[in-house]
């Protein structure tokens, strides 16, 4: 059951996250924060709107992870086939703005006219690829069926994915340095270092100017702090928790 929110009720933010997102059953951990930051920039701003709106959130694959509407199209969406886990890819869907963001790896406007889904063919789509470095994450859309609000939107839609992927990044580096008990010494970051650029144990210890033997006891250091058996493990962690 789709489920809204009353602007006009009085629910805190926990209330408002439990009951107004949508959410996949037992999302993957990376699709758990970023649903949970989606719903974070969503609160703070949909208060502000006024027309009618549409807030959908895909993984990478243009899976539908979670969305948030304006409060009048309760009964459309619900009337709708709408839902999580619907796929948005162009095959499954046709020609929609997700499934050219995907196509294209760039942020794309998409009007009524252009679309061929039935379900969109009265709506203004703008979707926005949601990156860190060279990873994209998923997809957010920003849709309205009232012309007048398409620009406010797509002005929304710019800079909402700027605020979520600094949230995202900061609530995964903090998970990091809870799950990493004992953090690495300064010396241990170097050689992490020089491991990800591909030295070898002798190089470092040349370039550190020690012993091969010090620089093995430091990756086996390394190893057991980080949780992992090789080298390339570790710079794969290392890359993930923003020691690197």
């Amino acid at each position: 059951m789709i489920t809204t929110i009353d602007a006009s009720s009085r629910l805190d933010k926990e209330d408002y996250l439990l009951s107004n997102m949508q959410q996949s059953n037992r999302p993957s951990a990376p699709n758990q924060l970023l649903i949970e930051v989606f719903q974070d920039c969503i609160f703070n701003i949909k208060d502000h709107l006024s027309g009618t709106f549409l807030f959908l959130l895909t993984d990478e694959e243009g899976v539908l992870l979670a969305m948030d509407y304006s409060r009048n199209l309760e009964a459309i969406v619900s009337q709708s086939p709408i839902c999580l886990g619907m796929y948005f890819a162009e095959n499954s869907c046709g020609v929609n703005a997700i499934s050219e963001a995907i196509a294209k790896g760039c942020p794309v406007y998409l009007p009524p006219e252009e679309h061929e889904s039935p379900l969109f063919q009265n709506w203004h789509c703008f979707s926005v690829p949601l990156n860190v470095g060279n990873e994209t994450l998923g997809y957010l859309d920003v849709s309205t069926i009232n012309a007048d609000m398409k620009s406010e939107l797509i002005a929304i839609a710019k800079l909402i994915p700027a605020d979520m992927m600094i949230s995202y990044q900061g609530q995964l580096a903090n998970q990091a340095a809870e799950q990493l008990s004992k953090p690495l010494s300064e010396r241990q970051l170097k050689v992490l270092e020089l491991i990800s650029q591909g030295l070898t144990g002798k190089a470092i210890a040349s370039k550190l100017k020690i012993k091969e033997c010090t620089v093995n006891h430091h990756k086996k250091i390394i190893f057991e702090k980080l949780g992992v058996q090789s080298s390339s493990e570790a710079v794969s962690v290392a890359t993930r928790m923003f020691l690197l």
